[in-house]
């Protein structure tokens, strides 16, 4: 076994820094995945100064793995565009033979007996896949703890969640446990977690990254990739992205090139762009510190020649709640139901509260009422877009939310109390309208020294304008570096 360094910055590289140090000889995937070992060791206990954030882990295949990366990268040769890089994989994302349990205990456990479309995808990609991550039960929660986890946290700040349902995937990153994670969101599950831990997280328009049957059919889902930069995202989903048989919803070619649209990406190229920018979205409640970063964000890409408009959906927080807990309650809230044999007794209060406010929801009104709802807000959406190449408005409002909490008598933010806590959070409008493409990325530093974190918006399916111009926001921005003590 190759003894790990006691210099962690490997842990904190980016994939395309690894592969160009693999092709280099620089280093070998076994000594970078031994150093992440070390830093797993380090900083995931779970305790209030752990981070909390793998499942279970795969040393021995992991590390035949990345031997055979080793021996691969000494031949030569034609390789596979991820070999060697570490990645950590969303516990619901099947892997043949392992227990999927969805946080609700393993007498609730399946036990797939094929990989998921997505993780065989990143296999044949040539990753190291070392770990499975934390989710929230069921990822029915923005927050990441469970009975059966115990509480994930932020390395950022170990009073505050890491967000969710992604929650462990955003935790590893931030703490160094891996350098790529798979990630899904169907009401913020990537873009909140990547906000909350100074990452990247990418929602694809639907469909176009392979999901599970049958909630694959679910419209207000997307699989996607999560990493430290713009770049590692490209270069993720370009191997998860494209049809696959065993989603007939999935569409467009596998193995397309996204880092062709982040070399357009370049500062320059952004010159003349009309952003459309809506701080509050509709008036979400945003916190002081989070309003500062997203203008002085603005301000640069004004200086940088983009043209800036500031716009405001007529929608309310309450009316966004509404519509999306009236589509949970017809799936998710019922399939989550389901999962525990009807007893929501078995759930952790914040999923206890979930399944009553969807089927609350759901009770007042039919399918086609919720379609309506959505249809309300998709078509808001698109006349504030109108004219523009992209929307620009901060991920989260809220600085920060606890690790621990359940929210069960609601939340207070900025003076407003509501009824649900997913008003932290400005993700879910974009599940309603999930054609369009989604990139979050960060934006600095919160009050409590949790990142901020903005959204590019694209137009439904224009993925290549949302990688051109988050490429380009990561450029002109100062790079948040890495948690104090990780």
């Amino acid at each position: 076994m190759t003894t790990p360094s006691t210099d962690t910055t490997v842990c904190f590289a980016t994939a395309s820094d690894l592969l160009d140090g693999y092709r280099r000889r620089e280093y070998k995937p076994s000594e970078v995945l031994t150093d992440h070992f070390a830093q797993i060791d380090r900083t995931n206990p779970a305790t209030a100064l752990g981070v909390n954030a793998l499942t279970q882990e795969m040393r021995e295949t992991s590390m035949n793995s990345a031997l055979a990366a080793d021996e691969a990268y000494a031949r030569g040769g034609q390789l596979p565009p991820l070999l060697g890089v570490p990645l950590v994989t969303k516990e619901k994302h099947a892997i043949t033979g392992l227990p999927v349990t969805q946080g609700l205990g393993t007498e609730r456990a399946q036990v797939p007996t094929a990989n998921q479309a997505i993780v065989q995808r990143v296999l044949d990609a040539g990753v190291v896949l070392h770990a499975r991550t934390t989710t929230p039960e069921f990822s029915c929660a923005s927050v990441t703890h469970s009975k059966q986890w115990g509480v994930t946290r932020t390395p950022w700040n170990l009073q505050a969640g890491p967000g969710g349902s992604s929650g462990g995937a955003g935790a590893a990153l931030a703490a160094g446990m891996s350098t790529l994670a798979t990630a899904s969101d169907i009401g913020g599950s990537t873009r909140i977690p990547a906000g909350f831990n100074g990452l990247v997280g990418y929602k694809a328009p639907y469909g176009r990254v392979p999901g599970a049957a049958p909630l694959s059919a679910d419209w207000y889902r997307s699989d996607g990739p999560m990493a430290r930069s713009v770049a590692d995202v490209a270069l993720l989903q370009s191997v998860m992205a494209g049809r696959h048989a065993s989603d007939h919803a999935s569409w467009g070619d596998h193995g397309s090139d996204y880092l062709s649209h982040i070399l357009a990406g370049n500062v320059e190229s952004i010159r003349g762009v009309r952003i459309a920018y809506s701080p509050t979205l509709g008036g979400f409640p945003v916190a002081a510190s989070i309003r500062a970063n997203t203008e002085a964000l603005v301000a640069r890409l004004m200086s940088a020649g983009v043209h800036v408009d500031l716009v405001e959906p007529q929608w309310s927080v309450e009316q966004v709640l509404d519509a999306i807990f009236s589509h949970f309650g017809a799936i998710m809230g019922r399939a989550l139901l389901q999962q525990v044999g009807g007893d929501p007794e078995e759930l952790s209060g914040y999923a206890q509260l979930f399944v009553a406010q969807a089927a609350d929801a759901a009770g007042r009104g039919t399918l086609v009422d919720s379609l309506a709802k959505d249809a309300v807000i998709q078509q808001e959406l698109a006349g504030i877009m109108e004219g523009y190449d992209v929307l620009l408005t901060p991920t989260q409002g809220a600085e920060m939310l606890p690790a621990d909490g359940n929210f069960t008598d609601g939340i207070t933010l900025e003076g407003r109390h509501f009824e649900n806590y997913m008003a932290a959070h400005m993700t879910m409008p974009f599940n309603v309208a999930n054609r369009c493409p989604v990139m979050a990325l960060p934006t600095g530093l919160s009050g409590v020294g949790v990142p901020t974190s903005v959204q590019v918006v694209g137009h439904p399916f224009d993925e290549a304008m949302v990688f051109r111009i988050s490429a380009a926001i990561e450029a002109i921005s100062e790079p948040l570096g890495r948690p104090d003590g990780f």
